[in-house]
């Protein structure tokens, strides 16, 4: 019993301790603003089709949720990951809907420890 405790441990932890662009990958594959908004700052800007606001990790999770329901997602992938010398994270990706795909720009800065996304742009190709 004890074993098999420590294997889950060790395989959650494992799990936990991936790239968080490949975490943040998988939250829009599916659609989930729920699983997206856990790798965001605690304000972010976020600006879709053009129009940019700054909103708390809550307010974006409704927006976001938003977006994915007017646009479910046919596939998401990355074309370009990066990082700059001053250790800021970002990436460029297509997301492809029904009617068409967005261009997606993310950035992402190390708070406590921890990369989060504080700036990510939708815009329409």
């Amino acid at each position: 019993m004890i074993r098999i405790l420590l294997v889950s441990f060790v395989f959650f932890s494992f799990q936990d301790s991936g790239d968080v662009l490949d975490n943040i990958e998988k939250s829009i594959k599916i659609g989930s603003a729920r699983e997206l908004v856990k790798y965001c700052n605690e304000t972010i800007e976020l600006k879709i089709d053009g129009k940019s606001a700054n909103y708390s990790r809550n307010q974006s999770e409704v927006v976001l949720r938003n977006f994915f329901q007017k646009h479910p997602v046919r596939g998401y992938s990355y074309i370009h990951k990066g990082a700059s010398p001053e250790g800021l994270k970002y990436s460029i990706g297509k997301y492809v809907f029904e009617g068409g795909s967005y261009r997606v720009v993310m950035r992402l800065k190390k708070t406590k420890g921890v990369y989060e996304i504080y700036n990510l742009n939708f815009s329409k190709e």
